[in-house]
């Protein structure tokens, strides 16, 4: 045999339009694989504990069984091209299917490949025709099967009946009776020491690969390993790159917004409480649960947690729970794979498998569906989840931070948010109080937004007038922080002058005589304080309902919304509002 190792083969040597490197790999693969011994399974000694396994020895190699024959060699020839032709799966798949069915007689076969949870991933290789289909993935317990003995062991198996499985391989041999397989013959795929997977071929027929062609099936077998080490090594760094580019176009859609990570104004005692509470949270990595009102800032809140742990330097990825479409919530929080629904064309990758090692802020937690709510509570506990359309699992490390301003304890003890989900979630509660409750923090607001936006409009406004501070501080605010600075936007757009004016219809002084609550605000009932709050915030845009000026986002709701609002409540374009 010796002498015929430094022999390229007549075939190869007719062929001058032969790529050089396939000409080389043919050569080189041919050495090794001549100088590598087969250890065939036989009824001998086995290195195992159990009894050995029962299978068909492969036949010793003669001389004559080295030299490949010419269809023998254009397979061959054809797997060592589709290593750099085809690095998607199931092209990759596709197109060994088409050369190793003209060659290896088969009626099944297939690749095995180990994954998480002690199971395997079967891929039966099929030709690729015109319509061409991804393969789907089956899914087996390692142990039990054949395929797990071979990947661990290194070694041939060779069965020339499917009996001799059904005590030691009972999940191979259910699945050879199902499909009426008689024969098996599984190698291992090894590259680098280790073996990525097996190749297997089952035929109907018994005793199918007692005379296989040990020669050739070693190079196919090696042939097959580097094209699978290929083609996983491209999956991963395409893994990798999309990866890189969702959290791009993610980091680009924040950075369009303007946040500040640092800019929780304010010193009231109430605002100092949360500030600390913040500063004892932030370091470690327990799940904390963002109570409060409409418009208090709870997403600076989380952003500062987030800027003041250890994962900083990662990305803080922000989900609105609410604002999206109850049937796309689990596409978005954990992904997708391509056709995995009507309208799925591409893989999309989740919001959490983009906050790995970083920070997701679940905001307005409550509003999230029932059906998402146990998968969510799974991915608190377990830290994984698999995509849409995927039975791979992916595991994930991520800090999560939820807010809501809805009362949870109340939507639990309804049904409509899971008890188990909200402990979970309840690990640090911090509340952010109202800003009607500290107006000790409105005149540092007011300063803030104002010199934000004239810098912004480009006007000179230095000061506000006392009539009107006073005015600003007395307001109950319903909307909070947000309603002061639409507020404030528009007074600096309308400002005349240096001096801040804000119309008294917008946010007028509490009456004097009228009975406040403790917070100072005016006791209402709450449909009275909606249609106020509404109508006020309709004459302050003019009645304008829609746009970024309109009434809708001022008051951060959806346009139609605020419509139902309106016929609901009696308020009119005429300035009646109905009894």
């Amino acid at each position: 045999m010796g002498p015929d190792i430094d022999r390229l083969p007549p075939e190869v040597e007719r062929n001058p339009r032969m790529d050089t490197k396939v000409r080389d790999r043919v050569v080189t693969r041919g050495r090794m694989q001549a100088l590598r011994p087969l250890r065939a399974m036989t009824d001998g000694p086995s290195t195992l504990s159990a009894p050995p396994i029962p299978a068909t020895p492969l036949p010793a190699q003669d001389e004559g069984d080295v030299a490949l024959g010419p269809d023998e060699l254009t397979a061959l020839l054809a797997i060592n091209r589709a290593i750099g032709r085809h690095l998607h799966r199931d092209h990759l798949f596709g197109a060994m299917a088409t050369c190793l069915k003209a060659v290896v007689p088969t009626d099944r076969f297939g690749i095995e490949l180990p994954i998480e949870n002690d199971q395997l991933q079967g891929h039966l290789l099929t030709p690729r025709g015109v319509n061409d289909e991804p393969t789907r993935p089956t899914l087996l317990p390692a142990r039990g099967t054949a395929c797990d003995w071979v990947l661990r062991h290194h070694e041939w198996l060779v069965v020339s009946r499917r009996d001799e499985l059904r005590e030691r391989f009972p999940v191979t041999f259910d699945v050879m009776r199902t499909g009426s397989m008689e024969s098996l013959c599984a190698l291992p795929l090894i590259t680098g020491g280790s073996c990525r997977a097996v190749l297997f071929f089952m035929a109907a027929a018994p005793g199918a690969y007692r005379h296989v062609r040990r020669t050739l099936v070693e190079q196919i077998a090696s042939a097959v390993a580097a094209a699978l080490d290929d083609c996983l090594a491209h999956e991963e760094v395409r893994r990798l790159r999309d990866q890189l580019a969702a959290e791009n176009v993610y980091l680009r859609e924040e950075l369009k917004r303007d946040h500040h990570f640092d800019e929780i104004i304010g010193n009231s005692q109430e605002l100092r409480q949360v500030m600390a509470l913040i500063e004892r949270v932030a370091p470690t990595n327990a799940t904390v649960l963002i109570v409060g009102e409409t418009g208090t800032g709870k997403e600076l809140v989380a952003r500062a947690l987030h800027e003041h742990s250890a994962r900083r330097e990662r990305s803080l990825v922000k989900v609105n729970c609410a604002a999206m479409p109850a049937g796309l919530v689990e596409s978005e929080l954990f992904g997708h794979e391509r056709g995995a629904f009507t309208g799925a064309t591409e893989k999309r990758i989740g919001r959490f498998t983009l906050a790995d090692r970083g920070t997701i802020f679940l905001d307005e937690i409550g509003d999230i569906p029932a059906d998402v709510q146990l998968r969510l509570l799974r991915v608190l506990q377990e830290h994984e989840f698999e995509p849409l359309g995927s039975s791979k699992t992916v595991k994930v490390d991520v800090r999560v931070i939820a807010a809501t301003n809805r009362d949870l304890a109340a939507a639990m003890a309804a049904g409509s948010f899971r008890a188990d989900l909200f402990y979970r979630l309840n690990v640090f509660p911090i509340h952010v109080p109202p800003l009607r409750a500290r107006p000790g923090d409105v005149a540092p607001l007011v300063h803030y937004f104002i010199q934000k936006y004239a810098t912004k409009i480009g006007k000179h406004v230095a000061s506000v007038s006392d009539a009107t501070m006073q005015r600003l501080a007395s307001y109950p605010w319903p909307g909070n922080i947000r309603e002061l600075e639409n507020v404030i936007e528009r007074a600096v757009i309308l400002s005349p002058g240096p001096s801040l004016e804000v119309e008294a219809q917008v946010a007028p002084l509490s009456s004097a005589g009228q009975e406040t609550d403790a917070d100072g605000g005016p006791i209402l009932t709450l449909e009275d304080s909606e249609r106020a709050h509404i109508l006020r915030t309709l004459k302050g845009c003019g009645w304008v309902v829609d746009g970024p000026r309109g009434a809708a986002s001022m008051l951060g709701v959806n346009p139609n919304t605020l419509r139902s609002r309106m016929k609901k409540l009696g308020v009119r374009r005429t300035n009646d509002v109905a009894p």
